[in-house]
């Protein structure tokens, strides 16, 4: 496997995510050449994404209404084609907390076990009325680190 710059060691980097979600390749998010668009995966890491966040109570915390979590970039990393009915199972993890923000990394892994895609991207928290950055809080960074052991 070739190096990916924000995996250090792959294998510990595998073992520390702990919550997936299932997604089942649809017909729409094939191209031409019959696998995955590569447009889709950013779509993977969302809904992944938002269901993390949800479960480890950051999105649509009840506590805060001023601040919202957004990303501030996103990269992903093509290890193999995907195509129309592969199952893939979503991992997310947090890493890397900051002040304002943090790192989320992806990892996607077809029915057969092989890891097809992996991913990062930063998430900022903001002010939904201002758009400038908020301090996470120490109630946000307890809730991110209970699902994260690299940080």
């Amino acid at each position: 496997m070739r190096k990916i710059s924000y995996i250090e060691d792959f294998t510990t980097w595998r073992e520390e995510f702990t919550f997936s979600i299932p997604i089942r390749i649809r017909f729409s998010e094939t191209d031409m050449f019959g696998h995955v668009n590569n447009v889709s995966p950013f779509i993977y890491f969302e809904e992944a994404r938002i269901e993390y966040l949800k479960t480890v109570g950051v999105f649509g915390d009840e506590g805060n209404t001023e601040g919202i979590p957004i990303v501030a970039d996103l990269q992903c990393d093509y290890l193999r084609q995907l195509f129309f009915e592969d199952s893939l199972h979503m991992y997310v993890k947090a890493s890397k907390v900051g002040n304002t923000s943090f790192d989320i990394h992806y990892m996607g892994v077809n029915q057969d076990e092989e890891v097809c895609l992996t991913g990062r991207g930063r998430i900022v928290y903001i002010n939904s009325t201002t758009g400038k950055p908020l301090p996470l809080g120490d109630h946000i960074k307890e809730k991110i680190s209970v699902t994260s052991s690299s940080q």
